[in-house]
């Protein structure tokens, strides 16, 4: 028997439009005007909330198997249905272990079997000396590769070198997989270090000095050169500096194969306004100027900056540092699953942005990047009937009951924002409704099927 969601905005390709989203078992059947509902479809009306595609966040670290104390499947996944988010594509590192080979997956794939609620994805790592297990992660179903140009902060996933890059690229040029690449050189940040020796390291302006810019823009020219050379896809992680924008707008320009990323904490907050010893906020690459941000939000106006991902990356309390509030010291991740919506459609509201762009930076951009476009991503007749109901005009301070992923510590708590999840659908089955989450453990791994 059909079911009939009916609302004022449902944010579809074409455009919002009002009617109801007709489906039918796991799947999209139609989206039609009021008039069009069959006789036998259940109604469920909505009117006074939006229908948005169901969330994509290709920048997750879930961190299991192995250091479940930090996150896992079980907690990621709820706090992901409770952010509207659907489908996680998980980093291959801060695991155990990393996921460098396919055994490597295979563990992964264990570890996430009956935890998820909503679906997941793997990303293959391309590291030092793996380059010949690239194919066959592939192969085993990872949409794509992530690597490091910089130490990436645990010593299992090693950093790759400009000769193990190339070595690792003609592997994977031929998958025509994308490599996601943090995309910061040691040169310019070694270079700034004696400078900071006798600095105060509770400062944030200390840590942001740590890591210049020129890190980010000498490794996006280096990767360039390289995508030019090699043709493989490139996709720029967590875009911090805004400076790198006329590059990259010129890779585009020229027609290179690249994409680009930024997250929701460099949209929303900014360097002068971060106290002190306020560790929670600490990312790598870090959070810049407000001139900074206002420069990456027109990066997304323009699209040279292709879609928004958390870069959700959550650890044990201690390990931020707050007793001491020493930024050297503090573990480098922002944790945001579940807020990340309400924080960005805030954002993107006071800048004239509508629910159509954050449809396009959070659902159909992510998903396309992932190579999953033709199932998730967007409301349409045939995919996925997974989406979220959001109120877009409700007001509230965001708690720690608000984040649901296993340590409710963030530095959106305390920020107040506009917008709100009421409910998530996976396929047709409610997984998140009023705060309330669904018993049933539906989720399911995407895997890439390289040649279509």
């Amino acid at each position: 028997m059909p079911e009939a969601f009916l609302s004022d905005r449902i944010v579809t390709p074409q455009g919002t439009r009002p009617g109801a989203l007709l489906i039918e078992g796991e799947r999209i059947r139609a989206i039609c005007n009021t008039a069009e509902i069959p006789p036998d479809a259940t109604i469920h009306d909505h009117k006074t909330r939006a229908i948005l595609p169901g969330l994509v966040d290709t920048h997750v670290h879930i961190n299991e198997p192995g250091r479940t104390e930090w996150e896992g499947f079980r907690t990621a996944t709820r706090a992901a249905a409770a952010g509207g988010y659907t489908l996680l594509v998980d980093m291959p590192l801060n695991c155990l272990p990393e996921t460098t080979t396919v055994p490597h997956l295979e563990a992964k794939r264990a570890a996430a079997t009956g935890q998820c609620l909503i679906d997941w994805a793997a990303w293959g790592g391309a590291v030092a000396d793996n380059q010949l297990d690239l194919e066959p992660l592939a192969q085993a179903g990872v949409p794509g590769f992530k690597c490091f140009l910089i130490y990436p902060g645990c010593d299992g996933f090693t950093m790759i070198d400009r000769r193990q890059l190339e070595a690792a690229l003609p592997h994977i040029a031929r998958t025509g997989l994308p490599l996601l690449v943090h995309a910061e050189l040691a040169g310019p940040i070694e270079a700034v270090a004696p400078t900071l020796i006798d600095r105060d390291w509770t400062q944030y302006s200390t840590y942001l000095a740590s890591r210049p810019a020129a890190a980010e823009l000498e490794a996006i020219d280096l990767l360039l050169r390289l995508c030019r050379q090699y043709g493989f896809r490139l996709h720029i992680v967590h875009l911090s500096t805004a400076l790198a924008l006329p590059l990259l707008a010129a890779a585009k320009t020229e027609g290179l194969p690249v994409t680009v990323e930024t997250c929701p904490h460099y949209l929303h907050f900014a360097a002068e306004t971060i106290p002190d010893g306020a560790t929670l906020h600490k990312c790598a690459p870090p959070i810049r100027s407000a001139t900074n941000r206002e420069q990456l939000w027109q990066g997304l106006a323009d699209g040279t900056i292709d879609l928004i991902a958390t870069d959700h990356s959550p650890c044990p309390p201690e390990m931020k540092r707050l007793d001491t509030g020493r930024w050297d010291m503090a573990w480098g991740g922002i944790a945001s699953l579940s807020v990340a919506l309400p924080i960005i459609h805030t954002e993107a509201r006071r800048r004239g942005f509508t629910l159509d762009h954050i449809a396009r930076w959070l659902s159909a951009a992510p998903a396309r990047l992932a190579g999953f476009e033709t199932e998730v991503g967007s409301l349409l007749p045939g995919r996925e009937a997974s989406f979220t109901l959001f109120d877009p005009d409700t007001t509230h301070t965001i708690t720690p009951e608000d984040l649901h992923f296993r340590h409710p510590v963030s530095p959106y708590v305390g920020e107040t924002v506009t917008g709100k999840v009421h409910a998530t659908y996976l396929r047709g089955q409610p997984v998140f409704t009023n705060n309330s989450f669904s018993s049933s453990i539906n989720g399911r791994e995407k895997k890439a099927h390289l040649g279509g």
